[in-house]
């Protein structure tokens, strides 16, 4: 299983990574008004919040590394018009 933890202290309560994540593994503490992790088996380790992240509040464990050209700005704009 991929781990998944966001560093509380570094957390700004943004919620892009609420907003970007394809299963919904985050949702908003509201009392603290930060993000956390609610389903973390639910994590298909993107890395998409990772990489969005403002403050690097989110880190992965366990996860198999592979190319994700939907990251290369150069393969992102060749394919906009696609989109």
């Amino acid at each position: 299983m991929i781990g998944i933890a966001i560093h509380e202290e570094s957390c700004r309560g943004c919620s892009m990574c609420i907003d970007v994540c394809p299963t919904f593994v985050f949702g908003m503490d509201e009392t603290a008004g930060k993000a956390s992790v609610k389903e973390a088996a639910d994590c298909v380790g993107c890395l998409s919040c990772a990489y969005l992240c403002p403050s690097g509040a989110i880190t992965h464990t366990d996860y198999h590394a592979v190319m994700n050209f939907y990251r290369d700005l150069d393969f992102s704009q060749r394919v906009a018009r696609f989109l």
